[in-house]
């Protein structure tokens, strides 16, 4: 199989993990719209919200939460914005939740930088 999210699940690709159990991974998006901007997605391939298994689409939202909360804690981020894209508007055709932190002003910081403040 040719998708990048299978690939970095199966460690082929680098990522900047801050999450993972055994149904789901979160990493940071290398393109973010915003410092933080972090991916949640199932280990499992699945396409989209009309094929993710309900018991993963649940473990995976109330997950969301907690690694919203983290995220923004670590990053100072007095809001953020949850996307999940589906059909044609699917950039990558595996099954993804967008969590993007909300900055009042503006913030830059690479994605290693970030990666550093979440994880210590």
């Amino acid at each position: 199989m040719d998708c990048i999210f299978c690939k970095i699940v199966n460690g082929e690709i680098p990522s900047y993990k801050i999450y993972e159990d055994d149904m789901i991974m979160a990493f940071l998006d290398i393109n973010p719209y915003a410092p933080g901007h972090t991916l949640i997605i199932p280990k499992e391939h699945t396409l989209d919200i009309t094929t993710i298994n309900k018991e993963t689409l649940n473990h995976l939202m109330d997950k969301a939460r907690d690694i919203a909360k983290l995220v923004n804690e670590k990053l100072d981020a007095p809001g953020y914005t949850l996307i999940q894209n589906n059909g044609f508007v699917q950039e990558i055709k595996h099954f993804h939740l967008h969590i993007i932190p909300k900055y009042r002003k503006n913030y830059e910081l690479d994605v290693k930088d970030v990666y550093e403040k979440i994880t210590q």
